[in-house]
């Protein structure tokens, strides 16, 4: 299991479903462990045809071969028994993905975000916060730099019951980021990979839950851009100043988007 998990986190995410399925193969006994510890890409994207709003399908809003939208909690296509949140987390999951579009429109410049949230035992919920971008010069990029480009963020927070006026909130947060520039001085780049990190607070609930959890994310996915910066865009760097280095007074900087 401990050598899944270590060529799962070395994988590119654009074959992670692939290796997924062929370690499910030859480890069918850690199948529940796989499932739950490996995240995939996100899927495409859906839109409420009743709100003319677009939502991210995910295994957290599935049921069966149907999809809840965060917007108007209908499934797409149309399901009678599917479950919903109760009325008071539907009011907080309103909430969550009105302030969650702002934040992805100031930090990411597009895509498309969702919020879902649903009960779990003791009197606790979990709440999960996703945001898809396609960084491609056809897609929600808007500066053009690469042919291809994908960001994946998948924030998952546990929120345990009240206790004196506090909770406890574990977050575990993956980011998936695949991209291509194709140059004809430079030729075809690519670059992906991903990253994924837990944090646990208790925290008094005097300023609401998703004020909690809107800290808690905005905090994590800094660490996680920097350790990304570090990790994949540092490294190609250094490796492809010592491979090939600029002329004097050229100051090689990757393509962002």
């Amino acid at each position: 299991m401990e050598a899944a998990m270590d060529l799962m986190r070395r994988i590119s995410p654009k074959e992670s479903e692939t290796a997924l399925s062929a370690l499910l193969s030859l480890l069918p006994h850690h199948s529940a462990d796989l499932l739950s510890q490996v995240d995939l890409p996100l899927q495409q994207v859906c839109m409420d045809q009743q709100l003319m709003k677009e939502f991210i399908l995910c295994e957290y809003n599935r049921d069966a071969d149907s999809y809840r939208s965060p917007w108007s909690n209908k499934y797409f296509p149309p399901l009678e028994d599917g479950p919903l949140p109760s009325p008071q987390l539907r009011k907080l999951e309103i909430e969550a993905n009105e302030v969650f579009t702002v934040y992805r429109d100031q930090y990411y410049e597009g895509g498309v975000s969702s919020v879902y949230i649903w009960e779990d035992h003791n009197e606790s919920f979990i709440a999960c916060f996703l945001i898809k971008k396609d960084g491609s010069r056809t897609g929600h990029g808007r500066r053009g730099y690469l042919q291809e480009g994908s960001w994946d963020a998948v924030h998952v927070i546990e929120v345990g019951p009240e206790e004196e006026g506090t909770a406890h909130y574990r977050l575990t947060s993956t980011v998936m980021l695949s991209l291509t520039t194709e140059d004809k001085s430079s030729g075809t780049f690519n670059l992906s990979g991903s990253i994924r990190r837990q944090m646990s607070h208790d925290l008094s609930v005097a300023e609401g839950h998703l004020c909690n959890m809107g800290k808690m994310i905005e905090e994590m996915e800094g660490k996680l851009r920097n350790s990304l910066d570090q990790v994949y865009f540092g490294k190609t760097r250094e490796m492809v100043c010592t491979l090939r280095p600029p002329p004097d007074g050229i100051q090689l900087r990757l393509p962002e988007n």
